[in-house]
């Protein structure tokens, strides 16, 4: 399923989908509401959609994103923009990046590589654009000082189980501790990192975020 408000690169990506034989496009779309009834009644593998479009040309393909996992929590979403904003990516891979991939649209114009970013999303596997990585590491470092640093080196190594995808459990296991024990170094975790009092989903993801990031510098 594809939705771009703009007909030329609408019409440019439907031509790269359509020539891709192993793929079906099921519905075009134009703005956020058309999408939502498209993506009810057609139930796709996977979206490919703009960040921003009507109604309000913010972040509707994020939201679309949003409304896909609760609908369909196994279907894929691919989100094109104009933007190598780190914002856009936070929000966008907020409840994890399975299933995720996030392109700029300037890298769109190979259809074997779009095919290739729609199958990966679909598998469950995620597709991330070096540039948006790049974004999110210069982010990072434009911070004074890494709140990363705060943190023991049992916090770290726990943080890096964190990263490597692990559940509390897995953790334990691995590092040789008790569930709860695990529990208390990750709540000193998200303290350290100001990360507040959201859903522990977001903080995790937040937390790997920076830690994926602060690697990379």
């Amino acid at each position: 399923m594809l939705a771009e408000d703009h007909y030329l690169v609408r019409e440019g990506i439907r031509q790269l989908i359509d020539a891709q034989p192993e793929l079906d496009l099921v519905a075009v779309c134009e703005d956020l509401d058309s999408l939502v009834k498209a993506i009810d009644a057609e139930k796709p593998d996977v979206v490919l959609t703009d960040i921003r479009m009507p109604p309000t040309n913010t972040d509707e393909g994020i939201r679309a994103a949003d409304h896909l996992r609760e609908q369909q929590p196994d279907a894929g979403v691919v989100v094109l923009s104009q933007y190598a904003d780190p914002q856009y990516a936070l929000a966008f891979l907020e409840h994890g990046s399975r299933g995720r991939g996030y392109l700029l649209k300037e890298r769109v114009s190979d259809g074997e590589q779009l095919a290739n970013a729609i199958q990966e999303v679909a598998r469950g596997g995620s597709v991330i654009d070096p540039k948006i990585i790049d974004a999110l590491v210069a982010a990072r470092s434009r911070a004074a000082e890494s709140p990363l640093r705060q943190l023991t080196p049992r916090e770290t190594e726990i943080l890096s189980e964190m990263a490597s995808g692990k559940n509390n459990a897995a953790i334990a296991e691995t590092l040789v501790l008790s569930e709860r024990a695990v529990e208390k170094h990750i709540n000193s975790i998200f303290s350290k990192l100001a990360l507040g009092e959201e859903p522990e989903i977001h903080r995790r993801v937040k937390a790997v975020l920076l830690f994926l990031g602060d690697k990379q510098q």
